[in-house]
């Protein structure tokens, strides 16, 4: 007797979803109960993210998709790699995890993104995109040496297939020619619409397992026919590609040598399990282009994809957002705002931005100013030395791209940018600690693969109103600036009515001090002014500085006044290899300033995990309490050196 559930009817008892155990128990669902597996999981997908926030539209227009995958499959065994990760949440919920799901993002809960660590039905870590077809063509070629059985499926889509990497990987691919089956999630982001009925019905028909292994064998009998096969063969397979390229958009990736089917109706269930069964035996790099509506099942995420991409906490009912009612602006709309004001001044400022206009705040901008703001898509790469060929031509490019992403483009910040000292400035969103996002996203690593490149100025501003004059200050510097900044609402100061120029390398005084120096960076000078006035009530006196820059350091200021206060502390929200703390030892050394206790309060050497960036910081010690405990360690651990003037080292 079939084991699958025969009758909805007792589908209508219980939710299907409760059901799902694993991918074991989706495959006894009846093909007829799919739709309403797939409804429940919408439903599961709302209802948690709008507790917790989160990738809401990617996922909503995943589902039938993920079903299908799943249905046909046979994961763990089968490796499934998702690109970008921020579409995993029905993967997620089908591979035993429905019961945590509440814990989506949450300090010690479920990750937002695919991770080895949380489940073997993830095969790949990915929070960064376009990295799938790569990975999964090493995880085939691996498999392939070892003998091993299995498919492996790379899912790529929400705009990936834009970056370098994506055609890189599938390039490499096609020329390996291993068992390999790309997914293309086309929602519109990435590839040209749909070029009409004809197409998705005519490619679809492609799909029937018997029409492709009929192309395979007529190709084999062509072939044998002696002198003239492979005349024959090519004047076949030109004809093909000739009917095929004009009816879809396949002829990219037939040159790739892919063997390209679809675009098949994402959220038609039947469809998608028919075609996956028809590939899911055949040979050689396959693409299976898949169209689909980001937000698919919740209106509100279908009318705004970019809206309810990424997002907070909202009401389910209306999609509302559900945020504290605060005044206080955030540093993205700061920087946002910004930059309109100087563009209005300066024709020469453009805006670059990596598929982020909305999340690095250009938005305005780009209303204002369309013909000097460039979105270039997911690519880093391009995006910095785009930024290079523009600064060349005597204007001021501020690319605009979170901390965590810049890394990706390391190499064209070096050769293309600095090495030609072109002005070019680095709006770095998102520096320091993220939060929910987790480890791929935290910008826990600017500090420290920035600092030591030759004509860079590195800086941080300690609150919002800094951060514009930071801003003035670097698209009217002759060379390449970068500036970093922390996610989230500001400190709450009021604006200066007009912009200054800060001078390049020249740190702040906030509190007089002899016990202790306290050199703070950024997002941690707040939590340090607080923590020496705690310090103060305790009976020590603490010096605290805003250094502000990383990259040039405020020497002669810091060496006085480490050799003043005799101990020193600095905090960061950064790595401590190579970070803010690291360039201190540095200059301490270099200077001869010996003997004079460092404690360097940052980020251990490690990978920081998903959580509210309230605990993170309590956890890592970067908080008001944290640098307090700090500093009353290094004055418990030190006895009160002799005072030296800094003068006589020079």
């Amino acid at each position: 007797m079939d084991n699958r559930l025969l009758s909805s009817r007792q589908g209508e008892r219980r939710r299907l979803l409760d059901t799902i155990k694993s991918p074991k128990d989706l495959k006894k669902l009846a093909p007829e109960l799919l739709p309403q597996l797939a409804q429940e999981i919408r439903e599961k997908i709302i209802a948690t993210v709008a507790k917790t926030g989160g990738h809401l539209a990617p996922n909503l227009g995943v589902v039938e998709l993920t079903i299908a995958l799943h249905y046909v499959f046979d994961a763990p065994t089968d490796k499934i790699v998702w690109d970008v990760g921020h579409q995993a949440y029905t993967h997620k919920l089908l591979t035993g995890r429905a019961d945590q799901f509440h814990t989506l993002r949450q300090f010690g809960g479920l990750s937002g993104f695919p991770k080895r660590s949380e489940s073997p039905y993830d095969a790949f870590d990915t929070g960064h995109s376009s990295t799938s077809v790569s990975a999964a063509l090493g995880i085939a070629s691996a498999r392939c040496l070892k003998k091993e059985r299995g498919r492996v499926i790379a899912v790529i889509g929400d705009g990936a297939l834009t970056a370098g990497l994506a055609f890189e990987g599938l390039n490499n691919a096609g020329d390996l020619n291993k068992d390999l089956i790309v997914v293309l999630n086309d929602n519109g982001m990435s590839i040209a619409p749909n070029v009409g009925a004809l197409s998705s019905f005519f490619s679809r028909k492609l799909t029937k397992r018997t029409l492709v292994f009929l192309k395979q064998q007529v190709g084999e009998i062509l072939r044998s026919f002696p002198g003239i096969g492979e005349d024959l063969f090519a004047w076949a397979k030109k004809s093909e590609e000739t009917l095929k390229a004009f009816f879809t958009p396949g002829m990219l990736f037939e040159a790739l040598k892919f063997n390209y089917l679809g675009p098949v109706q994402g959220h038609r269930l039947e469809h998608l399990v028919e075609t996956f069964n028809n590939v899911k035996n055949l040979k050689g790099p396959i693409l299976v282009h898949v169209r689909t509506t980001k937000g698919k099942g919740y209106e509100p995420a279908e009318v705004d994809p970019t809206g309810f991409h990424g997002l907070g906490k909202f009401d389910p009912d209306t999609g509302e957002p559900k945020k504290s009612v605060s005044e206080v602006p955030s540093y993205t709309q700061v920087f946002g705002d910004t930059m309109v004001r100087l563009a209005r001044e300066n024709p020469k400022i453009v805006a670059i931005t990596a598929a982020m206009p909305d999340g690095t705040g250009l938005v305005n901008f780009r209303r204002e100013f369309p013909e000097r703001f460039m979105d270039v898509g997911i690519c880093e790469q391009h995006a910095v030395t785009f930024a290079a060929g523009l600064a060349v031509e005597g204007l001021r490019p501020v690319a605009a791209i979170y901390s965590t992403f810049l890394q990706r483009a390391y190499d064209q910040v070096v050769h293309d940018v600095c090495l030609q000292n072109l002005p070019v400035v680095f709006a770095m969103d998102r520096g320091g600690i993220v939060g929910e996002d987790g480890e791929t996203h935290q910008g826990l690593f600017d500090l420290s693969y920035l600092r030591h490149v030759p004509n860079l100025v590195l800086m941080a501003p300690k609150d919002e109103d800094e951060l514009r004059h930071m801003l003035y200050t670097a698209v009217e510097h002759p060379g390449p600036i970068a500036l970093r900044y922390p996610r989230g609402q500001g400190i709450g100061v009021a604006f200066s009515s007009t912009l200054r120029k800060i001078p390049i390398g020249r740190a702040e005084v906030l509190r007089e001090g002899e016990d202790l120096l306290i050199l703070a960076l950024g997002a941690t000078v707040y939590p340090a002014l607080e923590a020496a006035g705690e310090l103060a009530q305790e009976g020590y006196q603490a010096a605290v500085v805003n250094a502000r820059f990383v990259k040039p350091l405020d020497a002669d200021l810091i060496l006085n006044l480490a050799a003043r206060c005799g101990r020193v502390l600095t905090v960061e929200e950064n790595v401590a290899i190579g970070g803010f703390g690291s360039a201190i030892l540095e200059l301490l050394h270099d200077r001869e300033l010996i003997g004079i206790p460092v404690k360097r309060l940052a980020i251990p050497d490690l990978y920081v995990e998903h959580g509210p960036p309230k605990v993170l910081r309590g956890k890592y010690g970067l908080d008001a309490a944290g640098i307090r405990q700090g500093a009353l360690a290094l004055l418990a651990k030190t006895a009160r050196p002799q005072r030296v003037v800094w003068g006589i080292f020079k």
